[in-house]
């Protein structure tokens, strides 16, 4: 059952309506939650699991070649079937996140399979304990399994974090209540508040959307009804983040972790002075960038002073017309069609399929993503579109990374899976090629200027705004190693990062302090923000690539995509001539973004 919640619909926006608005449709994952399907995939998971762990257990070290093919094959076949499952659960959820109905069956799926994979633990265990030489013989023994070698590099890279085989079961057992549990209860919780604007009531999603308003004072009162409510569930928030980022630092000390961030470097496959050369280059360019635009837009908007939430206050120029769906669809497609009619048919049929959920509604989960699901099936797209000319550079963007999961599935369900900071990559050049788009079709002076700020907005909202919520997450955890944090305590953190990324201009009001509370990155994947910074700033360096007229630039950028996880970042950028370790590549990126803000000076001039 849907439980009441207050509705916000595009007739609230006093626009035009938006046209008709797709919504998903999950039977390519499965016919309903209680179909016979889904029924036979979990008996067949559940019996799978136990008879992998009867063959296999205790006996890794003795298998050949093809045994050890079959071994893997048969546990990517569990993968696929768990995560199917997962998928739809998950979905259906994200829907709708205040139906208790729909809650309780997503977590009862995921008790369910994690009792039925906790059998599997061993797996990886064992085989971080094969010989090193006898592994290597055995992959130049079968090519097959070969294929196989950057699942098994990253494996490995794991092996002197590992824990008993007892702990690990342990942990894999208790994540349910652990970590998944406090996940849910943020998402809950931020699905369920409930905003008051100006005598209306709003929804998490809807009040942000205000942030982007041309009357001031309704951007100002977004802002001081979002305090508000923060200040209310601060407690809440700050509880969650106090015991996400202890169990964090246990967890890390038992796996001799050297850095809370160091799991997050290995899951992305990325070394750690590669994102430090990142962190270091952007916030070095903070004030080439972030304090000398909005010193710019402050200027425009008639403000000696900024405040918060003139920040992504649209500029006195901008056209404040809604966009409607169809518009945004041809907008996006052409762009993609235009760089290669290939990428537009890859993304037609997240439009006429039921890929794409893209209307506000009462419970949906806010934000906007791309979920892969499981390499037999295809991606779905996740959208809260409220028309806005922003709304289609996020179409643009979560249909980059639908395209990039389309063409990975092709290396099956264990290679498909991107390290986070290539997974940025197809998204943000699809915003790329679409704001390129508009800006060749800019018929004033006034439109290339707005189109100029807007990308520029983006992409500091991308890089800046990304690298100093890794700084605040950088001072969250390390901080909560020496105690307990109290609400103050982490307001604090989230100040001294955002005085120093957005400049002098800016006034702090001080309900802003507990803006971090909303961000559920920090929650669901600690320390992944600069996954964005580290997409944009690579697609920076690739669009230059390409702008220099690479004569092979298509089909390079095509291999990459299609490559998924199945290569590390240096093998992917090389053909491009692109190296991610030279810092000299990060200000590649960055200088495309100053180079931005010189135009928009000198049409000052």
């Amino acid at each position: 059952m849907r439980m009441p919640s207050p509705v916000f619909d595009a007739s609230s926006l006093g626009g035009e309506p938006f046209g008709n608005l797709p919504e998903w449709n999950l039977t390519d994952l499965y016919p309903s939650e209680d179909s016979p399907e889904l029924a036979r995939d979990m008996e067949w998971l559940e019996t799978a699991c136990a008879e992998f762990a009867n063959d296999y257990e205790g006996k890794l070290a003795g298998l050949d070649a093809d045994g050890l093919l079959a071994a893997v094959q048969r546990y990517e076949q569990i993968d696929v079937i768990a995560g199917r499952i997962m998928s739809f659960a998950g979905l259906r959820y994200y829907q709708i996140t205040t139906d208790s109905d729909r809650a309780k069956f997503m977590a009862d799926a995921q008790d369910k399979i994690t009792a039925y994979t906790t059998p599997l633990v061993f797996y990886g265990l064992e085989f971080n304990r094969l010989d090193d030489d006898h592994l290597a013989a055995m992959l130049d023994a079968n090519a097959d399994l070969a294929r196989y070698k950057p699942v098994f590099d990253r494996m490995r890279a794991m092996k002197p974090h590992q824990l008993s085989d007892e702990l690990e079961k342990f942990l894999h057992d208790q994540s349910t209540v652990g970590s998944a549990a406090w996940n849910r209860l943020f998402d809950e919780t931020m699905a369920g508040l409930e905003i008051e604007v100006d005598g209306e009531t709003l929804n998490l999603e809807a009040t942000l959307n205000l942030m982007t308003e041309q009357d001031r004072s309704k951007r100002e009162a977004a802002t001081h009804a979002l305090a508000d409510v923060f200040q209310d569930n601060i407690k809440i928030f700050a509880r969650v983040h106090n015991t996400l980022a202890k169990e964090k630092e246990i967890e890390d000390r038992w796996r001799k972790m050297p850095s809370p961030q160091a799991g997050r470097h290995l899951s992305n496959h990325v070394e750690a002075e590669v994102v430090e050369a990142l962190r270091n280059a952007v916030v070095a360019a903070y004030p080439r960038l972030s304090h000398r635009y909005y010193a710019l837009k402050a200027k425009w908007l008639g403000l000696e002073r900024m405040e918060t939430w003139d920040r992504n206050a649209p500029l006195p120029m901008e056209n404040t017309r809604t966009v409607d769906w169809a518009e945004a669809e041809k907008t996006v497609m052409d762009a993609y069609a235009d760089f290669d009619p290939k990428m537009a048919e890859i993304a037609k049929p997240f439009f006429t399929d039921g890929w794409i959920d893209a209307g506000v509604k009462p419970g949906k989960a806010p934000g906007a993503f791309a979920h892969p699901t499981v390499t037999t099936v295809h991606p779905y797209v996740m959208l809260n579109y409220l028309g806005k000319p922003r709304d289609v550079m996020t179409l643009a963007h979560e249909l980059g990374h639908g395209v990039h999961q389309v063409l990975a599935a092709e290396q099956g369900e264990l290679l498909s899976s991107t390290p986070l900071t290539l997974a940025e990559t197809a998204s943000v050049f699809g915003e790329m090629l679409t704001f390129r788009k508009l800006l060749d079709g800019a018929k004033t002076k006034e439109e290339r200027k707005v189109l100029l700020a807007g990308k520029v907005e983006d992409m500091i909202n991308t890089v800046v705004r990304q690298i100093a919520f890794y700084d605040f997450e950088c001072k969250l955890h390390a901080a909560r190693a020496q105690g307990e944090l109290t609400p103050d305590d982490i307001n604090a953190l989230w100040m001294s990062v955002q005085a120093e990324s957005l400049g002098e201009v800016f006034d702090f009001t001080p309900g802003y302090a507990t803006f971090w509370a909303y961000i559920p990155h920090f929650v669901h994947s600690p320390f992944y923000v600069y996954a964005y910074a580290f997409g944009d700033g690579l697609v920076n360096a690739l669009y230059a690539v390409y702008e220099e007229g690479d004569p092979d630039f298509k089909e390079k950028y095509f291999d990459m995509l299609r490559a998924g996880g199945s290569k590390h970042h240096s093998e992917l950028l090389a053909p491009f001539g692109l190296d991610a370790s030279d810092p000299k590549f990060w200000d590649k990126g960055l200088s495309m973004i100053e180079g931005m803000i010189d135009e928009l000076e000198a049409m000052e001039g």
